[in-house]
């Protein structure tokens, strides 16, 4: 006879876990203090009896466990940098990133949604081996208690989250949405809705349930070219979702939500960077109140299918797109890659051998 399983509290709100203690002939009431400190120790279990009582404590201990994920490895870039290797109990693993900020004392977190990804753009290593499975919402939570605690080892708080990790957000969406729920709570993880970026590549349908939910979350789309033939060919789903639907979709999520999306444009040499499809892109931001995103591609080596390998155009053709944009009213940003020594930048993340 096996003994019953013991549940993290990862996988709790405050309600279930009421119900769980009154059933148990526990006061409810504890289950938010339970699960708030919880939450402030990095996913330990409460370990004071003082707080509880014996009796309470006790039964805390017999059933049930803080964080049950291991770091398998961690890798530490030149710029601060580091990339976790995240195992669960059943053998699968994803990668998760935390990156100083550019200010003293804050940090910023990556977080995955699936153990691989199944929307196989060429530019991005995390679709090298399909989709695996998705995570469930206290695999999700692990992450970001492992990534908080790695921050406040170097004396920095977590500021902000984006899952824009392995996996594509929006087709686990349960999921993620009840990981930003526990998250974001203030009495639970304590971040802040306004402190979360959920990335998708265009899941129309998800994105309009996104907004829905009045999660107060911001909208980060991977547009990565203007047109449906460069497109299609960089993001296969645009042959589902084109470019008109998506960007219709993120319009709907600002006009719903007033929150600001990012278009994200992962920039390749000789594929999307030409002044023809600046021009484009910024006739799409037209009436638009969003932030354009240029992403250097960052190098994964040959492209999934075999082929040429893609690699970011020369500094003075980033330039001048963004010039182009900019010219036209575009609110467009150059990013810095951050941690592509140890492959933790965006488009490099997969499961490590």
């Amino acid at each position: 006879m096996t003994s019953p399983r013991i549940n993290s509290l990862v996988d709790y709100d405050v309600d279930r876990l009421g119900r769980e203690l009154a059933e148990a002939g526990h006061k409810p009431v504890h289950a938010g203090l339970i699960l708030r400190l919880f939450h402030r120790a990095n996913g330990q279990l409460p370990g004071d009896p003082s707080v509880f009582g014996q009796n309470l404590q006790r039964h805390l201990e017999a059933n049930y466990c803080g964080r049950r994920s291991r770091i398998l490895r961690r890798h530490n870039a030149a710029d601060g940098t580091l990339k976790l290797l995240i195992g669960f109990e059943d053998q699968a693993a994803v990668e998760s990133v935390l990156m100083p900020g550019f200010r003293d004392g804050v940090a910023a977190a990556c977080v995955s949604s699936q153990v691989g990804c199944a929307m196989g753009c060429g530019f991005c290593a995390s679709t090298r081996r399909g989709l695996e499975r998705n995570l469930d919402a206290g695999e999700i939570v692990e992450q970001f208690l492992n990534l908080k605690a790695e921050a406040e080892a170097i004396g920095r708080r977590l500021q902000t989250l984006v899952f824009m990790g392995m996996g594509e957000p929006l087709l686990n969406f349960d999921a993620v949405v009840a990981a930003i729920r526990r998250i974001a709570d203030p009495n639970l993880g304590g971040l802040g809705w306004r402190q979360i970026t959920v990335s998708t590549v265009g899941i129309v349908p998800a994105i309009d349930r996104l907004a829905a939910e009045d999660l107060n979350v911001h909208l980060a789309l991977s547009l990565h070219a203007p047109d449906d033939a460069t497109r299609s060919r960089l993001v296969p789903s645009n042959r589902r979702y084109g470019v008109a639907d998506v960007m219709a979709a993120a319009r709907r999520f600002e006009a719903a939500t007033r929150r600001t999306p990012n278009i994200e444009y992962c920039i390749i040499d000789g594929v999307n960077d030409s002044d023809e499809q600046a021009l484009m892109l910024a006739g799409l931001m037209q009436g638009f109140r969003a932030h354009v995103n240029i992403i250097p591609c960052n190098a994964i080596g040959a492209r999934l299918g075999g082929g040429s390998i893609y690699v970011a155009p020369p500094r003075a053709r980033l330039t001048a797109f963004v010039d182009l944009l900019r010219s036209r009213g575009v609110v467009a940003h150059l990013r810095q890659a951050r941690g592509d020594d140890i492959n933790a930048a965006c488009g490099q993340l997969r499961e490590m051998a």
